[in-house]
């Protein structure tokens, strides 16, 4: 298809925040809640969406994609990094602007900012800084992915920051975040780790299963004292065993449960994408990027160590994957003309999947009173421009 403008910025993007002109959008397939990919419009005044609905808008749209997708903008719950940025980098204030920037530039307008492991007082700095950003609403929140960790699969986490959960450690860091702490991943099977879930969810946020040696009792007790997701599954988790079906079967089970998925072709065979957006959870795309998403391959750092990036895939000197170069854009594309799961699926699992997952009531999906946070994809399903708050921002060119 051809873009609705071949500058940066589409031609009509002169409708935004604080003007008195509505700006209306109209596709050959918009993504509505509850109904199938069909044709629709969307009508967008003061940074949020005002009207909607199928067929035919109501007037001549501003802009009509043909044969394009209109869906919320994405949301990204599980982001280490972009643009050459980590969220553990001295001024993480300064790195969390460039990473948002980056991913903002692929259609993601929402991020969480995960943390790797960390002496704990670094940690502790960390989310002090970054809490702003969340009160400000640049972020979502704060993820800790760590320092709660199994040995056995502690991934591109360094074993000797590992600890087992404590309480004080815990609240030591959920206080220092001032409820912008929004979700926690933790190994369960540790000697206190049922019992950190249930802090977790007394503070309000999400307690997540990853980076576990738990068995399949062990995650079903975790999920019943309040675990409600799976980070990255099958990786760094007990593997699915007909005898032995560990933690992933049974996180893929239960209904109340959202499902991790990295789309990226190195964490997921396409065939594990797909079977993961069939089961009772919900699926969430996530990019688990580290730095090198939106830059160039070299060698980098995450949580203190080495990290080569070539290819396309992100790992340790020993092979060990750490993290990713992927952006929510590219992970849709994978999940959909890779693994062959199908649009509207991949799309929630980009938006509306997410903003349950975080309890975000005001994104997430294209309904009246909502942020006007939107992408424009073209047939290939490359971001052709996104609507952030309304505004119109440049979007990169993606291969």
């Amino acid at each position: 298809m051809t873009s609705p403008s071949p500058d940066p910025v589409p031609r009509w993007a002169d409708a935004g925040p604080g003007t008195e002109a509505p700006l209306l959008l109209s596709a050959d397939a918009v993504l509505l809640p509850g109904a199938e990919l069909g044709p629709g419009w969307v009508e967008v005044r003061d940074g949020l969406i005002v009207a909607c609905g199928s067929g035919e808008p109501p007037r001549p749209a501003d802009a009509h994609l043909a044969a394009g997708v209109l869906a919320p903008g994405f949301i990204d719950a599980h982001a280490h990094g972009g643009g050459g940025a980590s969220f553990t980098d001295p001024d993480p204030r300064a790195a969390a602007e460039r990473i948002i920037r980056t991913h903002l530039a692929h259609g993601t307008t929402t991020m969480m900012a995960s943390l790797v492991t960390a002496p704990l007082d670094q940690t502790e700095r960390l989310v002090g800084a970054l809490a702003g950003l969340v009160r400000d609403g640049r972020l979502a929140g704060i993820h800790l992915e760590g320092p709660w960790l199994s040995p056995a699969y502690r991934g591109a986490h360094a074993e000797e920051l590992l600890r087992l959960p404590d309480l004080a450690d815990l609240d030591l860091l959920l206080r220092a975040g001032a409820g912008a702490v929004r979700m926690v991943t933790l190994a369960p099977e540790l000697p206190g780790g049922l019992a950190a879930v249930t802090r977790i969810v007394e503070h309000g946020a999400i307690a997540a299963i990853g980076h576990t040696d738990a068995d399949y009792d062990q995650t079903v007790a975790a999920i019943a004292a309040g675990a409600t997701a799976g980070t990255h599954l099958f990786n760094a988790m007990s593997p699915l065993h007909h005898r032995r079906p560990g933690a992933t079967l049974a996180l893929l089970e239960h209904p109340g449960v959202f499902v991790e998925i990295v789309a990226d072709g190195v964490h997921l065979h396409p065939a594990v994408v797909r079977l993961l957006t069939q089961g009772q959870a919900r699926p969430v795309l996530v990019t688990d990027a580290m730095a090198a998403a939106g830059a160039t391959d070299g060698d980098y750092t995450l949580g203190g160590l080495p990290v080569r990036v070539s290819d396309g895939a992100a790992r340790l000197a020993d092979g060990t994957i750490a993290g990713s170069v992927l952006t929510l854009g590219a992970a849709v594309r994978y999940a959909v003309l890779t693994a062959g799961v199908p649009l509207a699926l991949a799309l929630r699992s980009a938006t509306e999947n997410p903003a349950d997952l975080l309890s975000l009531t005001d994104r997430g999906r294209i309904r009246p009173g909502l942020r006007a946070d939107l992408v424009l994809l073209d047939q290939g399903l490359h971001v052709t421009a996104t609507l952030h708050h309304g505004t119109w921002v440049d979007t990169a060119c993606e291969p």
